[in-house]
């Protein structure tokens, strides 16, 4: 186990070219607008899911962190959206939905920087951000 919370070695680390070629992050940036697409067409962030389990384990390390932080976002999101949208019934449930929207919108955006500044996400074993 590393010091720090996470068992990445490589979460918020800063890769040179030098140590690896540069790799097609084209997928992985596929995937997070997939899952902003969801928030029109709904079914998007399935198939984003789907795309992520296939590139997983095919790049570098701190690219397999981005398709691993993006599985996990979709599986923690879908189980906080059935159970906010339980809680609908007793009307708590809408401002979580929102909550919820906005929670996917942050973590899609540091999925984006991450990716534009070659380095894996932060805190990807985190249930929040």
């Amino acid at each position: 186990m590393l010091d720090n919370e996470s068992d990445s070695p490589l979460e918020g680390k800063v890769v040179s070219e030098e140590q690896y070629p540069q790799p097609d992050t084209t997928m992985a940036m596929v995937i997070y607008a997939l899952y902003l697409a969801s928030f029109i067409l709904g079914f998007t962030s399935i198939i984003g899911v789907v795309i992520a389990y296939v590139y997983k384990g095919k790049g570098p390390a701190w690219l397999d962190e981005h398709y691993r932080y993006q599985i996990r976002t979709f599986w923690i999101g879908l189980v906080y959206g059935v159970i906010f949208s339980l809680l609908t019934l007793i009307l708590i449930g809408f401002p979580l939905l929102l909550a919820l929207a906005v929670w996917l919108i942050i973590r899609c955006v540091k999925g984006f920087k991450g990716l534009q500044e070659k380095r894996a996400p932060s805190n990807v074993d985190s249930w929040l951000f």
